[in-house]
């Protein structure tokens, strides 16, 4: 066997490899029959009709907002919160980023926040000059320059995005742009928001 085709079996292993750590560590992806959902179907905009399966706590996330202040995933607890894991350098988190704008314009409230964090090593300065760029007003500017919310949440690839509930637990996830602006994805994640009885 020639030294290319050693190659070849090696690039071909390691892809299968990495399929399986892929299958390990990412939840899978179950509408409400417990069917899985194909991801051409999560590209064309649907969500996971129910839990993927028993919430979780979702790991303790630090970063700061646009002012430097620090923050933390725990200043949103009693909020159903879409967290979006990105970066300004991200071709397909660039694409999503108008329609997580226009979401959090549609349903932010006191009930429901989109908290988009950027993992830019620029800090606030590159995600406000972004903002600027793309004209975002209803997201506010959360960074992570440290990147570590990508090793906390096992993260293999962005944009991620998590859908917690009001105790901070993680509910689904998904990895890819999604138009989240469509109306079955408005009204998919609405149906997540019961107002608060407490209010």
């Amino acid at each position: 066997m020639t030294k290319s085709a050693f190659v070849i079996l090696g690039l071909v292993a390691l892809a299968f490899a990495a399929a399986g750590v892929y299958r390990e560590l990412s939840p899978a992806r179950k509408d409400a029959d417990g069917s899985a959902i194909p991801a051409a179907a999560v590209a064309g905009g649907a969500l996971p009709a129910g839990r993927t399966e028993t919430p979780r706590p979702v790991p303790q996330l630090r970063f700061v907002d646009g002012t430097g202040a620090p923050r933390s995933l725990a200043d949103f607890r009693g909020r159903v919160v879409l967290l979006n894991i990105w970066a300004t350098w991200c071709v397909p988190c660039r694409k999503e980023m108008p329609a997580l704008d226009r979401l959090q314009a549609a349903l932010g409230g006191p009930d429901f926040e989109v908290v988009a964090v950027s993992i830019d090593r620029g800090g606030v300065f590159a995600v406000k000059t972004f903002y600027e760029e793309l004209g975002l007003r209803a997201l506010r500017v959360y960074v992570d320059g440290s990147g570590e919310a990508l090793t906390k949440l096992r993260a293999l690839g962005i944009p991620l995005t998590l859908l917690v509930d009001r105790e901070g637990r993680e509910l689904w996830r998904l990895i890819g742009p999604v138009e989240w602006d469509e109306p079955a994805v408005v009204n998919r994640l609405r149906s997540y928001v019961p107002e608060d009885p407490k209010r």
